[in-house]
């Protein structure tokens, strides 16, 4: 019996010379996989709102990154940036704007705002890069560890999370043999608390230091190393992985 085609490589090395798009590169998350894929020897294009920030995200990252503005809540934005892009080899889809809280406090429109940006932001950067897209290539959604764990009363944000993991099988069996996966992280010290009221952000850390298994918060860095493991396993597919120190566990 013959063994199984073994494809050729897996771990950063395997992203020299190839092309790498993400929605939401222009800090956070994002920008600490756009600085491990450039190091790697990637290409990588940055997408995100703000061309103030675009452009000295860029810059930070040199010849081998170029910008784009984008809103991912918007289609025509959408479809005007992947139209200015050749190809696709990995693309991650950090952006997101949204308001969490519970039900009884939220308007309609704050409630519904993690599924405009988060949840149907992705579902559409998706749609678009597809038809770009190589078909050994990877798509890595974001969603977050309260898919399966509220840290508190937020249930249209912990739905959207975890719609967002579906989505991810989903979208696995129909771009198939490019592969989709999703990264959950936990609370993570970082640029999107950063700009939080600092007595909420020390409430929050406190608390999820108290529930992780780690007792601690995480890093951008370590999700993103998680991201960059998403892209390069070749065997991957249609699977979530909750950098959270143990949150979810708990």
């Amino acid at each position: 019996m013959t063994s199984p085609r073994t494809r050729g490589g897996t771990g950063a090395a395997s992203l020299q010379g190839r092309d790498v798009v993400i929605v939401g590169g222009s800090s956070g998350i994002g920008l600490e996989v756009a600085r491990r894929a450039v190091a790697a020897g990637a290409r990588v294009t940055l997408g995100g709102r703000s061309e103030e920030k675009l452009g000295r995200a860029a810059e930070s990252l040199g010849d081998a990154a170029r910008w784009a503005v984008v809103d991912n809540t918007d289609k025509e934005s959408l479809a005007a940036f992947f139209a200015g892009v050749e190809r696709i080899d990995h693309l991650f889809t950090p952006a997101a704007t949204y308001q969490v809280g519970p039900m009884r406090e939220l308007t309609d429109a704050e409630a519904e705002s993690p599924f405009v940006s988060k949840f149907w932001g992705q579902y559409h950067a998706v749609k678009h890069a597809a038809p770009k897209l190589a078909p050994d290539g990877s798509v890595v959604l974001m969603a977050g560890a309260a898919s399966v764990r509220p840290p508190a009363a937020a249930p249209a944000y912990v739905a959207c999370n975890a719609a967002i993991e579906g989505l991810g099988r989903g979208l696995a069996v129909e771009l198939a043999p490019a592969r989709v996966n999703v990264v959950s992280p936990g609370t993570i010290d970082g640029n999107l608390w950063a700009g939080r009221p600092e007595a909420a952000r020390e409430a929050s850390f406190a608390q999820y230091e108290r529930d992780a298994l780690l007792r601690r918060t995480g890093t951008e860095g370590e999700v993103a190393d998680a991201v960059l493991f998403l892209f390069t396993n070749t065997f991957m597919t249609g699977s979530t992985l909750y950098p959270d120190g143990g949150y979810a566990l708990r």
